[in-house]
Protein backbone atom coordinates (compact mmCIF):
# COMPACT_ATOMS: atom_id res chain seq x y z
CA UNK A 1 0.00 0.00 0.00
CA UNK A 2 0.91 3.53 -0.70
CA UNK A 3 1.58 5.72 2.81
CA UNK A 4 2.57 9.36 2.80
CA UNK A 5 2.61 12.25 5.04
CA UNK A 6 0.50 15.39 4.67
CA UNK A 7 2.79 17.46 3.54
CA UNK A 8 4.00 14.43 1.49
CA UNK A 9 8.05 14.71 2.58
CA UNK A 10 7.53 11.04 3.72
CA UNK A 11 6.11 8.43 1.57
CA UNK A 12 6.58 4.84 1.83
CA UNK A 13 5.18 1.53 0.45
CA UNK A 14 4.19 -1.13 3.16
CA UNK A 15 5.30 -4.83 2.25
CA UNK A 16 2.63 -6.48 1.81
CA UNK A 17 -0.75 -5.56 -0.33
CA UNK A 18 -3.29 -5.02 3.01
CA UNK A 19 -2.54 -5.12 6.77
CA UNK A 20 -2.16 -8.21 8.97
CA UNK A 21 -4.64 -6.71 10.81
CA UNK A 22 -6.32 -3.32 10.88
CA UNK A 23 -7.78 -1.76 14.40
CA UNK A 24 -9.64 1.11 15.62
CA UNK A 25 -8.28 2.05 18.85
CA UNK A 26 -10.39 4.68 21.28
CA UNK A 27 -8.13 4.84 23.93
CA UNK A 28 -7.16 8.26 25.51
CA UNK A 29 -3.52 7.96 24.46
CA UNK A 30 -5.08 7.70 20.45
CA UNK A 31 -7.50 10.17 21.06
CA UNK A 32 -4.67 13.00 22.33
CA UNK A 33 -1.99 11.38 19.64
CA UNK A 34 -4.95 11.88 17.35
CA UNK A 35 -6.68 15.13 18.87
CA UNK A 36 -10.02 13.22 17.41
CA UNK A 37 -12.03 10.48 18.57
CA UNK A 38 -10.16 7.59 17.87
CA UNK A 39 -7.01 6.80 16.31
CA UNK A 40 -6.22 3.64 13.58
CA UNK A 41 -3.56 1.23 12.82
CA UNK A 42 -2.79 -0.55 10.38
CA UNK A 43 -1.00 -4.00 11.43
CA UNK A 44 2.07 -5.06 8.89
CA UNK A 45 5.39 -7.55 8.74
CA UNK A 46 8.14 -4.65 10.21
CA UNK A 47 10.05 -2.97 6.93
CA UNK A 48 12.98 -0.81 6.81
CA UNK A 49 11.45 2.78 7.97
CA UNK A 50 11.72 6.03 5.52
CA UNK A 51 14.96 7.65 5.71
CA UNK A 52 16.04 8.66 9.08
CA UNK A 53 16.20 12.84 8.39
CA UNK A 54 12.71 12.91 7.61
CA UNK A 55 12.01 11.49 10.73
CA UNK A 56 11.21 11.79 14.71
CA UNK A 57 10.44 9.95 17.31
CA UNK A 58 8.74 10.24 20.39
CA UNK A 59 8.69 7.33 22.69
CA UNK A 60 6.25 6.61 25.28
CA UNK A 61 5.36 3.40 27.42
CA UNK A 62 2.49 1.06 27.18
CA UNK A 63 0.05 -0.04 29.33
CA UNK A 64 2.32 -3.54 29.48
CA UNK A 65 5.28 -1.54 30.52
CA UNK A 66 7.05 -1.74 27.56
CA UNK A 67 7.92 1.51 24.60
CA UNK A 68 6.62 2.24 21.82
CA UNK A 69 8.52 4.08 19.30
CA UNK A 70 5.93 6.59 17.80
CA UNK A 71 7.86 8.09 14.20
CA UNK A 72 6.55 11.08 12.80
CA UNK A 73 7.47 13.48 10.07
CA UNK A 74 9.77 16.19 11.20
CA UNK A 75 8.03 18.66 8.35
CA UNK A 76 4.69 18.44 9.24
CA UNK A 77 4.06 15.91 12.41
CA UNK A 78 2.31 13.27 10.97
CA UNK A 79 2.42 9.91 12.80
CA UNK A 80 3.54 7.54 10.72
CA UNK A 81 4.61 4.04 12.09
CA UNK A 82 4.56 2.99 15.58
CA UNK A 83 6.85 -0.38 16.79
CA UNK A 84 7.12 -1.56 20.05
CA UNK A 85 10.83 -3.84 20.77
CA UNK A 86 10.21 -8.00 20.63
CA UNK A 87 7.68 -8.12 17.51
CA UNK A 88 8.51 -8.25 13.81
CA UNK A 89 5.31 -6.14 12.87
CA UNK A 90 4.79 -2.28 12.66
CA UNK A 91 2.07 -0.49 13.04
CA UNK A 92 0.78 2.01 10.15
CA UNK A 93 -1.49 4.79 11.14
CA UNK A 94 -4.25 4.20 9.04
CA UNK A 95 -4.90 7.61 7.99
CA UNK A 96 -1.66 7.67 6.10
CA UNK A 97 -2.69 4.74 3.64
CA UNK A 98 -4.60 5.06 0.52
CA UNK A 99 -7.30 2.29 0.08
CA UNK A 100 -7.99 0.93 3.50
CA UNK A 101 -11.01 -1.54 4.21
CA UNK A 102 -12.52 -0.45 7.02
CA UNK A 103 -15.04 -2.60 7.28
CA UNK A 104 -12.37 -5.13 9.14
CA UNK A 105 -11.52 -3.09 11.62
CA UNK A 106 -11.23 -4.51 15.43
CA UNK A 107 -12.42 -1.51 17.61
CA UNK A 108 -10.11 -1.45 21.14
CA UNK A 109 -11.20 -0.08 24.08
CA UNK A 110 -14.76 0.77 23.58
CA UNK A 111 -15.49 2.23 26.97
CA UNK A 112 -14.33 5.15 26.31
CA UNK A 113 -15.54 5.64 22.69
CA UNK A 114 -16.62 8.97 21.51
CA UNK A 115 -18.50 7.72 18.46
CA UNK A 116 -20.87 4.57 18.46
CA UNK A 117 -18.81 1.40 17.56
CA UNK A 118 -20.45 -0.23 13.81
CA UNK A 119 -23.15 -2.79 14.60
CA UNK A 120 -21.63 -5.80 14.03
CA UNK A 121 -17.59 -4.62 14.35
CA UNK A 122 -15.32 -7.27 16.60
CA UNK A 123 -15.00 -4.79 19.82
CA UNK A 124 -13.45 -4.91 22.91
CA UNK A 125 -13.84 -2.90 25.74
CA UNK A 126 -10.08 -2.85 26.63
CA UNK A 127 -7.61 -4.73 24.83
CA UNK A 128 -8.48 -7.40 23.16
CA UNK A 129 -5.75 -9.26 25.26
CA UNK A 130 -3.79 -10.69 21.99
CA UNK A 131 -2.80 -9.19 18.92
CA UNK A 132 -4.29 -11.35 15.97
CA UNK A 133 -1.83 -11.29 13.28
CA UNK A 134 -3.04 -14.53 11.37
CA UNK A 135 -0.89 -17.60 10.94
CA UNK A 136 2.50 -15.95 10.92
CA UNK A 137 1.60 -14.38 14.26
CA UNK A 138 4.29 -17.08 16.16
CA UNK A 139 7.09 -15.93 13.80
CA UNK A 140 6.05 -12.29 13.67
CA UNK A 141 6.14 -11.75 17.39
CA UNK A 142 9.67 -12.91 17.74
CA UNK A 143 12.36 -10.15 18.28
CA UNK A 144 14.36 -8.21 15.77
CA UNK A 145 16.18 -5.06 15.25
CA UNK A 146 14.05 -1.82 13.44
CA UNK A 147 15.91 -1.04 10.43
CA UNK A 148 16.02 2.06 8.65
CA UNK A 149 17.06 5.10 11.60
CA UNK A 150 20.39 5.29 12.93
CA UNK A 151 20.77 4.85 16.64
CA UNK A 152 17.31 4.33 16.91
CA UNK A 153 15.97 0.44 17.45
CA UNK A 154 12.47 -0.15 18.24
Amino acid sequence: MDATCQCGAVTFKTPTATPLALYICHCHNCQKQTSSAFGSSAIFPRFPLPAAELLSCYMRPTTTGQTMYCYFCKQCGTRLIHTTPGRNVVSVKGGCLEGLDWKTAIHLWTKSAMVPIPEGSEAYSEESGTAKYGEAQEELDQPTELTGLTGLTG
